[in-house]
């Protein structure tokens, strides 16, 4: 893979004196890259995070709220919810799991629901760690699937995932109609990558991607998706590192991404032990991302799992760190849309800047 596209320097935004060392960015779900339970707990200095300046120009366009919602599809269905939780089809299995959003009655009869092939059982917080019972008989480790024409692994962890996030279905739709309607080579960086279904979706469709994960056995779990895929000779670097320290050598080499994807967790270790903390650390990567930005960049999709807090925050922050980039800034929730009732359920809420 070349060394992409150079840009001539870039200022220093920091306030607050020499910035610490940049935190950890494990991923979330499956436990892989993920913080042990009680982890956010333990005592942590408290550190002083710098803080990126205010950049000049003028604020992009913005269009709120935007729902962006993923249908069932033959790869993925969420059947029902209800009472804290969720029926959903992950190709040929159904999976019970928490979801604490679900505060309505199930449209379904138990019976439905007694006769999925795994249930979630243990905490039912969603960074908690539990076990998975069988009703039946033990599925097998792992199960292919399809989501947006691209074949990769299902597998069942102790952290209540199963190693794909079907909401992002909605960005990873948008990501490939850019690619294909760009008409020239595309670049993507997907940090928090965790098992590669995006930068394959991006790769399949003709794009160079750049990969970042913490986590050693998520880059694992990526490379098998990406044999099972069928696209070993397309251009993806698979990386194992902290994403800030990532980003930070990436802009002292000048590289440049068409598209940038963050999806980070609320709290998480690095590789090396570095800690991660969303409200606090997320400024400044943002920042650094925005540094990375080819002049002629695509977009930059940021998403933010399960926390408690308006889309109104990361829309705002997204919208100060484009400054005079132009374009437009979109932000809402990404829902699935149940099947057996047509609810909408969100998990996520996110803000992405696209060029227009």
């Amino acid at each position: 893979m070349n060394a992409g596209r150079k840009r001539a320097g870039k200022r220093v935004k920091v306030q607050g004196g020499s910035p610490p060392a940049r935190r950890g960015t494990p991923q979330r779900g499956g436990g892989i890259g993920k913080a042990s339970p009680g982890a956010a707990a333990e005592a942590v200095a408290p550190v002083e995070r710098p803080r990126p300046e205010k950049r000049g120009g003028d604020r992009p366009a913005e269009r709120v709220p935007v729902i962006l919602e993923t249908a069932a599809e033959a790869g993925y269905a969420l059947v029902d919810s209800g009472h804290g939780a969720k029926l959903e089809q992950y190709g040929p299995h159904r999976i019970v799991r928490p979801e604490a959003q679900a505060l309505w009655p199930r449209g379904l009869p138990e019976q439905d629901w007694s006769r999925a092939d795994a249930v979630f059982t243990g905490d039912t917080d969603e960074d908690g760690i539990g076990r998975w019972h069988f009703p039946a008989r033990p599925l097998d480790e792992s199960w292919p699937m399809t989501l947006c024409g691209v074949r990769f692994l299902a597998r069942l962890t102790s952290f209540r995932h199963v190693g794909v996030f079907p909401e992002q279905v909605a960005h990873w739709e948008w990501m490939r109609r850019a690619i294909e309607d760009a008409g020239r080579p595309v670049r993507v960086l997907n940090l928090f990558g965790y098992t590669g279904v995006a930068s394959l979706v991006a790769a399949a469709a003709g794009a160079e991607v750049t990969h970042v994960d913490a986590s050693k056995k998520a880059i694992g779990w990526a490379r098998e998706n990406q044999e099972l895929a069928g696209l070993a000779d397309r251009p993806v670097r698979w990386i194992c590192d902290d994403a800030s320290k990532f980003v930070a050598r990436e802009g002292r080499r000048g590289n440049t991404y068409d598209i940038v994807l963050a999806d980070p967790p609320k709290f998480g270790r690095g590789p090396n032990g570095e800690v991660w903390q969303l409200f606090e650390d997320l400024p400044l990567l943002l920042d650094a991302c925005r540094d990375l930005l080819h002049p002629d960049a695509i977009g930059f999709v940021l998403t933010a799992y399960s926390i408690r807090a308006s889309f109104y925050s990361m829309h705002e922050l997204m919208r100060e760190t484009m400054r005079g980039a132009g374009g437009l800034v979109e932000s809402g929730e990404l829902i699935l849309r149940e099947r057996s009732q047509g609810r909408a359920l969100s998990t996520s809420l996110f803000s992405r800047w696209v060029r227009r």
